[in-house]
């Protein structure tokens, strides 16, 4: 059994560092970053990601010594991805929407979750440039600024306004599988959008802003703290196939409700057979190219 003033004081203290923290982001967005690549080149960190985090970890430490950390730098520096144990175990990405921060675009924001017994029971989603504070408490709903958000209960996708991430079609052994899903997005939404953050696109599923929201090829800190937010608002996240989400290793489809996130496995599906079904036809068509 959790001990729910333990949690309280978890989330009192987190939450007043968070704000607090957040004042690097708002006062380094506008200014000059030292900027690196990790996984390539659309996959950015700057002085200041590495100096949220180093602040939040030293902190957290301090106030509570016997809890782990799985922090978006620190396993980049390790190459090492820790398991996620019963211990508590706070889960932060120090700028989720890097890319963002490094143009000034004021999508971005600090995500922070907390998992007990490898529960999700803390989250909270700041981004201090634009002053929205979404928070979520495992069974007492999701907030924004201190007001009740609830996630939208639209169910079709030609009313829907989606959102997804097409940067990853970068990647080259994802790029057609990414482009598939983006056009059948398009072909069938009401409108599609790109933020550039999980955490934060998560968060606007969750107040009904965003119908949807789907992306593959993230990590734990970049969905922990959106995913109980989402789930809290009324929402449903679940796995790209339709299975159980998995928090370590992450395949995004979320949704404000089930009606809606049900027809979104469909159409991932539908959008993934005919990309390989494309693959296939051009892979047979070189081979009789090349034997004629």
């Amino acid at each position: 059994m959790i001990d729910q003033q333990e949690l309280n004081c978890y989330y009192d203290f987190v939450l007043k560092l968070t704000i607090e923290t957040g004042k690097v982001i708002r006062d380094a967005i506008e200014g000059c970053k030292n900027i690196e690549t990790k996984a390539g080149d659309w996959d950015l960190v700057t002085q200041f990601d590495k100096k949220i985090e180093e602040i939040l970890i030293y902190s957290l430490a301090k106030e509570f010594p016997t809890h782990k950390f799985i922090a978006e730098e620190t396993v980049s520096s390790t190459n090492h991805l820790p398991e996620l144990t019963d211990d508590p175990t706070w889960i932060i990405d120090p700028i989720d929407g890097t890319t963002n921060f490094v143009h000034s675009f004021p999508f971005t924001c600090i995500s922070i979750g907390l998992a007990v017994k490898k529960e999700l029971e803390i989250g909270i989603v700041y981004n201090p440039v634009l002053e929205q504070l979404f928070t979520a408490r495992r069974g007492r709903g999701a907030y924004l600024n201190g007001k009740l958000i609830k996630s939208s209960n639209i169910e079709r996708l030609e009313h829907s306004l989606l959102c997804l991430e097409a940067s990853y079609a970068t990647i080259e052994n994802i790029r057609d599988i990414t482009l598939g899903r983006v056009e059948a997005f398009v072909s069938i939404a009401h409108g599609i959008r790109t933020i550039g953050s999980a955490a934060l696109s998560l968060c606007y599923v969750a107040m009904g802003a965003a119908e949807g929201y789907h992306t593959d090829n993230l990590m734990p800190w970049d969905v922990a703290a959106g995913v109980l937010i989402i789930r809290e608002s009324g929402g449903v996240v679940i796995d790209t196939n339709g299975g159980e989400f998995n928090i370590m290793s992450p395949k995004v489809l979320a949704a404000g409700n089930h009606k809606l996130v049900n027809e979104l496995v469909k159409l991932i599906k539908e959008a993934d057979t005919k990309t390989l079904e494309k693959k296939f036809r051009n892979e047979i068509k070189n081979i009789n190219i090349n034997t004629c």
